[in-house]
């Protein structure tokens, strides 16, 4: 678990699973599969397999050693529903998250499909927040799966962004979060892609949350949208 993590919209990571398979072009450049190779290369014992999915049970309960509350990115370096992630484990997680209530998750995927079917037999709550990456107009069906789970909280992460999102259906989202792709590789984004969907959250009173323009070198490209940046969190479920 990283206490402190550079992520712009979250305070820290806890990665009861790791590992991945890409299934969508946002996956083609990705960052966590470059970060395993680098964490199996230093004898991270939790990499030894390098980016194969893996379950860390011994990695479960660190939320419940974690007492002061923050936003927790759940599984930064994989994907809970991932096919092979058995329903029991991801139970168990859903188990650790509801004991330590004083934190709020979010749980983010790009299997959006596997959520829904599901979400029946997960103990949702209101700091448990859903979340599903949809990287261009070809993904948009994520969001209406989404939308048919039980959680409290759902949100978008338009990101990394690689094409325009238009008539977006944002009825029931409460946040969407928007980043260009950033390391080597990178797509450009087209910043008209960027106002358009943060005037259609203008209009449907959905929060924005602008993380970043990418690039290479990420931090020259800066994070400012139209001179101001845009920090906005849903407001049913912030943590002070």
């Amino acid at each position: 678990m990283a206490t402190h993590s550079p992520i712009e919209w979250t305070d820290a990571t806890w990665n009861p699973v790791t590992g991945c398979d890409k299934i969508s072009p946002g996956c083609k450049h990705c960052y966590a599969e470059r970060m395993a190779k680098r964490l199996k290369a230093a004898r991270n014992p939790n990499y030894r397999n390098g980016f194969e999915l893996t379950l860390q049970p011994q990695m479960l309960t660190r939320p419940l050693e974690w007492k002061m509350p923050k936003n927790i990115f759940v599984n930064s370096m994989s994907d809970l529903f991932h096919d092979d992630v058995p329903l029991a484990y991801i139970q168990q997680v859903f188990d650790v998250m509801n004991e330590a209530d004083w934190h709020q998750y979010q749980v983010l995927t790009k299997r959006a499909e596997r959520v829904h079917q599901l979400s029946a037999h997960l103990a949702w709550a209101p700091h448990i927040w859903m979340g599903v990456s949809v990287e261009s107009q070809k993904y948009l069906g994520r969001i209406d799966h989404l939308r048919e789970t039980s959680a409290h909280v759902k949100f978008l992460s338009l990101e990394p962004l690689l094409g325009p999102l238009h008539r977006i259906d944002l009825r029931g989202i409460d946040w969407a979060i928007v980043g260009g792709e950033s390391g080597p590789g990178a797509r450009p984004v087209d910043p008209a892609w960027v106002t358009d969907i943060r005037d259609q959250c203008v209009r449907a009173g959905v929060a924005f949350f602008f993380k970043q323009w990418g690039g290479v070198q990420k931090k020259k490209t800066g994070r400012e949208l139209e001179g101001r940046t845009w920090d906005e969190m849903p407001e049913l479920a912030v943590i002070s």
